[in-house]
């Protein structure tokens, strides 16, 4: 199964680049910002990076790869991430709008990766992914 995982490989080639991730680690991506989605540009970078599922950390370059793991075991890691970082928190996110949560953003993650040939150095603008040099 094709994933996205944190890589430093090309990281620093676009101005406002930043990877704090462990490398290698299954990303996904976040819902930006309010600043970010008026400036992806701008110092939070939420809009251009990817969240790391097991550092709950953040680098603006994944990378393309084949897995061994399965669907099941990638959403388990991105369920318990999400719910590690409170975004499933039951005080305020009934359980059909976590599992809603999590089911999109795997079908975001999958869908991006399927896109991408295995190998290729991924980023983002917003909902906007490409390799390369990101488009101004």
């Amino acid at each position: 199964m094709r994933v996205l995982v944190a890589t430093d490989r090309s990281n620093g080639v676009e101005p406002g680049d930043y990877t704090h991730c462990v490398e290698g680690e299954l990303v996904y991506m976040q819902e930006p910002c309010a600043s970010d989605l008026k400036n992806p540009d701008g110092p939070c970078g939420c809009g251009r990076g990817f969240a790391g599922m097991s550092s709950h950390r953040a680098t603006t370059t994944a990378l393309v790869t084949d897995s061994d793991l399965g669907r099941e075991e990638i959403r388990e890691a991105l369920r318990s991430s999400l719910e590690a970082g409170g975004w499933l928190d039951p005080t305020i996110c009934t359980a059909d709008l976590a599992e809603a949560m999590v089911e999109e953003s795997l079908h975001d993650v999958f869908r991006v990766a399927e896109h991408f040939p295995a190998g290729s150095v991924v980023r983002r603008r917003l909902s906007q992914y490409f390799v390369g040099s990101t488009p101004r």
